[in-house]
């Protein structure tokens, strides 16, 4: 069992930052991907970054330059910094763990960018 617990969400203006982040409940061994998904009220989730056990990171391409996903081992965390927000970022941010046999998902956290 893997639980995930996000944080960090809340109202920005356009142009401004924010960082996510997810906790996770136990340590996590052999092969995995972690991701942040997002989903709008009437849209699909979709995929925002993905960080696997290697180290290699990859981005949706509205996000490229903006976002960045990393971890902390020590603290068992996931992060999403996320900047120069646009209104179009709008959503609930999910965190994610694939460990190919199973996913885990987090409870969700909104982001909102208005003015």
């Amino acid at each position: 069992q893997v639980q995930l617990v996000e944080s960090g969400g809340g109202l920005v203006q356009p142009g401004g930052s924010l960082r996510l982040s997810c906790a996770v409940s136990r340590l996590i061994f052999g092969a995995y991907v972690m991701g942040w998904y997002r989903q709008e009220p009437g849209s699909q989730r979709e995929l925002v970054a993905t960080l696997t056990s290697g180290g290699d990171t990859n981005y949706t391409d509205s996000v490229k330059g903006r976002f960045t996903i990393s971890r902390d081992n020590a603290k068992n965390t996931v992060y999403l910094q996320m900047n120069n927000l646009k209104p179009e970022d709008t959503a609930v941010y999910y965190c994610n763990v694939n460990l190919g046999f199973r996913n885990f998902w987090g409870q969700g956290t909104q982001v909102t960018v208005s003015s």
